[in-house]
């Protein structure tokens, strides 16, 4: 028995009839369901602002919150740039200025001079590196102890080995070290700048003029907001704070975001030091991507277990991928590899091959 195509369509998830719509991407759906990218749970493509294809592998579907980590960083500085138009807080603020009541165990005349630029762009002069396990610093010490932003504040001033590079010898005049730590700080440092809870200024500010209600903050020991990442959100929420950029910080009429502040989150302010030539914006990577002879860089919100929001100017693109592969080592390069190998192409073909 035949069916009219409708009545087959009303058979389709809500994502599967936009695959339907798009079926340029069918392969990237089809490779995010094989072994190779197992613990991927959903890819949300975008593009010149309309959604042209999303699909969900998890039970959960388009309705699920979904911990992305430390996705949630990049929201923490949109929240700091909304306070900055406000004429709250500026780049240059010092943050002992806004955190005054803390008296900070390693006091150094140093640490008075950090600004909320350095927080922005993962740079102050605090020995706080995830990335190390013996760092002071590292985000595992800090959530043994009930005061988070105390944690970032007492930390030692950072020494730069021989064999490290010093911010006065690197490109932008900064040295990048990733610390959880200094984020959750910048949270509190935008609470105390606007008068309300992290959360509330959010909500109210960035949030509803999204059109978004539903999602989930997790909190400090002592009841902050946590700046620094497990913010969950819904991947078309994800998409919609990608999508933000790209519209240097329009939500229709409404300016949101400062469209300077836009677009020095999306200018390298530090480079990271690793041989892949990734920079960094405020809390905001920027990453290349390889298209045959082309390289392409994108601005990326990135958290723990491959979840990605993909900001492609190039191609006028959003790309969202949430993936649970928490701890794994290769995990970023899971998403990534989808990324590259299979959205991007398409993203790029349909684009017109923008010159």
């Amino acid at each position: 028995m035949k069916f009219p195509i409708a009545a087959l369509l009303c058979f389709l998830t809500p994502g599967a009839l936009l695959a339907q719509q798009a079926p340029d991407f069918f392969a990237a759906f089809d490779a995010a369901q094989t072994d190779d990218f197992a613990g991927i749970t959903s890819v949300v493509v975008m593009q010149d602002g309309e959604t042209v294809a999303e699909r969900y592998f998890d039970d959960g579907g388009a309705d699920a919150l979904r911990n992305t980590r430390s996705a949630t960083k990049t929201v923490t500085g949109m929240l700091a740039g909304i306070a900055a138009g406000d004429g709250r807080l500026a780049r240059d603020t010092r943050i002992r200025s806004l955190l005054p009541d803390y008296a900070p165990v390693n006091p150094d005349p140093r640490k008075e001079q950090v600004t909320v630029e350095d927080l922005l762009t993962m740079s102050s002069i605090a020995e706080c590196n995830d990335s190390n396990p013996y760092s002071r610093g590292n985000e595992e010490r800090m959530y043994l102890i009930e005061d988070w932003v105390g944690f970032y504040l007492d930390l030692p001033v950072k020494g730069f080995a021989a064999w490290e590079t010093r911010p006065e010898d690197s490109p932008y005049g900064r040295a990048f070290s990733y610390c959880t730590a200094g984020t959750v700080a910048l949270g509190a440092l935008v609470e105390n700048a606007t008068g309300q809870q992290l959360e509330e200024f959010a909500q109210e500010r960035l949030f509803g003029p999204l059109g978004v209600e539903n999602i989930a903050w997790q909190f400090t020991p002592l009841g902050l907001a946590m700046g620094g990442g497990g913010l969950e959100l819904t991947s078309r929420t994800l998409g919609k704070l990608g999508q933000l950029f790209l519209d240097q910080g329009r939500v229709g009429e409404r300016q949101v975001l400062p469209r300077d502040w836009i677009e020095s989150s999306m200018t390298p302010q530090v480079a990271i030091d690793d041989g892949r030539g990734y920079e960094y914006g405020y809390l905001l990577w920027i990453q290349p991507f390889t298209l045959g002879d082309r390289t392409l860089h994108a601005r990326l919100m990135n958290g723990n277990g491959g979840n990605k929001v993909i900001i492609q100017p190039e191609t006028g693109s959003v790309t969202v991928i949430t993936a649970t592969n928490y701890g794994q080592r290769d995990a970023h390069a899971k998403s990534e590899r989808l990324y590259q190998d299979y959205i991007l192409p398409e993203l790029f073909r349909r684009s017109g091959a923008r010159e």
